[in-house]
């Protein structure tokens, strides 16, 4: 259960969501994911202009002319977010306003696209998971459906404490079977092979990766000397030097990691508004398509 303060953070999060999408960055989500769900309507006689990647090389051969696939764009999108929950996300130096973690910088993330799929008339779908799948609302387009989203995501009650991506890319895979957008938000920081399950989802859907870190990823050589620090996730604790200590996955390696797979990533730093950060990435993945 969330206590009272949560619960007064969480409105905040609901109702500021609310008011910056249309303000910010809806009409840069919509140019980014429209589109993107197309179906295939028919095959035509190729003319100048049209985009030679869509050339039917079959039909092509057989009627020894160029013709082009066309496709129509669905009226409504399916949208998925995927939300890590793990112990880690409750790890922060305090970001901006000096009480923002990660599970908040998340749930910040997860509220402005739950809302931008709602204005878009998009299903909007979610997962949390940590090392299992920890909780699935099938895709939706309602406004209550937002708060319910919002309320999983900020909930603190995961059954795990440890990240495994590939087990939530393996749910992904079973109940999304379209073509859909798929938006992973996590700190990524988990060692596992999931690269071999995110490729083949990144040839199926549209993928984005919001990776969200902290200040504290990059060391403790502000604390100085010795410091007892507890793994989040494992709940083991040890002594380290503040000033030589480093995090296990710089946020750089980590970025590169999912753009080298092609996913469209976003780092998001807990100081930041996420929502400016939202709509700078969907303007930029809006004028590249």
């Amino acid at each position: 259960m969330l206590t009272a303060t949560e619960l007064r953070e969480l409105r905040r999060v609901h109702i500021r969501a609310g008011r910056v999408v249309d303000a910010l960055f809806a009409g840069d989500y919509r140019s980014a994911v429209r589109g993107r769900g197309m179906e295939f309507e028919e095959v035509r006689a190729y003319v100048p202009g049209d985009d030679v990647r869509y050339i039917d090389w079959k039909v092509t051969a057989r009627a020894n002319a160029p013709y082009v696939k066309v496709f129509r764009e669905e009226r409504q999108l399916t949208v998925l977010l995927a939300v890590d929950v793990s112990g880690s996300t409750r790890v922060g130096s305090g970001g901006r306003d000096g009480g923002t973690d990660r599970r908040l910088q998340m749930a910040r993330v997860a509220g402005g696209l739950a809302w931008a799929g709602a204005r878009n008339r998009d299903q909007v779908g979610l997962l949390t998971f940590t090392d299992r799948a920890e909780s699935w609302l099938p895709p939706r387009k309602t406004r209550g459906h937002v708060w319910a989203m919002l309320q999983e995501v900020y909930a603190p009650h995961a059954g795990g404490r440890g990240t495994d991506l590939s087990e939530a890319l393996h749910f992904l895979g079973k109940v999304q079977r379209r073509r859909a957008v798929v938006v992973l938000v996590s700190d990524f920081l988990d060692g596992g092979p999931w690269e071999r399950v995110l490729g083949p989802m990144i040839r199926r859907h549209t993928v984005h990766a919001v990776v969200v870190h902290d200040p504290l990823d990059e060391g403790l050589a502000a604390l100085g000397g010795l410091v007892e620090v507890v793994d989040a996730e494992t709940g083991r604790a040890r002594l380290v030097d503040a000033r030589t200590w480093r995090g296990r996955a710089p946020v750089a390696a980590r970025v590169e990691r999912l753009r080298r797979l092609g996913a469209r990533t976003l780092a998001l730093s807990t100081e930041e508004d996420p929502f400016v950060a939202l709509q700078r990435h969907f303007h930029a993945q809006g004028a590249r398509r």
